[in-house]
């Protein structure tokens, strides 16, 4: 199942920010990377970006070619031909088979989100990171849900409702702090419907978050 990482980056600490310098009101976002003769093309989309943009990327060293895809409602699709060999950032990202579901950038900063294929790929990307001196700001580490699962991690909303409820009135502390009855009373329904519905979404949290972590470290293991 893999583990999601949110992280920024400073512009000027990788190839590809510095040949996609932005000015101070214009943003870049990252379309896709697609596999081209060996190498990857990135295409990308520029809102508001100025003329000065396109002749500065295609004087850049690294940069092959920059092609006008489509325009259109002030953003600019376009595909760059660029040699990656300078970029240790995206040839970390390329050796570990990591999967980029989203990368923005402004005129300072980077904030892309990553799909990890395993725990210790991320673990191995942080320290080839910091051995590169890529400074890589974390933001947020967290497993993705099954893909089935649904908002709020697969729960309904009466159990998601009844769950926070009981959570917040210390029906789980010590001594607890409310009853099955008092929560039933609160929900008009039976004491033994707000068992039955704790249960269900204990069950089904458990299944849509720690399982999943479970079952990515146990692949791991082949």
């Amino acid at each position: 199942m893999g583990v999601i990482l949110e992280l920024s980056l400073p512009s000027s600490e990788f190839e590809l920010g510095r040949i996609l310098e932005m000015e101070a009101d214009a943003s870049v976002s990252l379309e896709t990377l697609v596999p081209v003769g060996g190498r990857s093309v990135p295409f990308f989309r520029v809102r508001d970006s100025r003329t000065a943009f396109e002749e500065l990327t295609r004087e850049h060293s690294a940069v092959n070619d920059l092609q006008v895809v489509s325009t259109h409602d002030g953003e600019t699709l376009y595909a760059l031909d660029w040699d990656p060999s300078d970029d240790a950032f995206f040839r970390i990202l390329t050796d570990l088979d990591v999967y980029i579901l989203n990368a923005t950038g402004e005129a300072t900063v980077w904030a892309f989100e990553l799909r990890m294929p395993t725990h210790d790929a991320l673990s191995e990307f942080q320290e080839l990171c910091f051995d590169a001196n890529i400074p890589i700001e974390i933001r947020r580490i967290y497993n993705p849900t099954r893909p089935d699962a649904g908002p709020w991690y697969g729960l309904s909303a009466a159990q998601r409702k009844t769950l926070q409820r009981a959570v917040e009135e210390g029906y789980y502390a010590i001594p607890r702090g409310t009853s099955t009855e008092a929560l039933a009373e609160e929900f008009d329904i039976s004491d033994q419907a707000v068992t039955e519905r704790l249960r269900r979404a204990i069950a089904t949290l458990t299944k849509n978050t720690l399982l999943l972590t479970q079952e990515a470290d146990d692949s791991d293991w082949g």
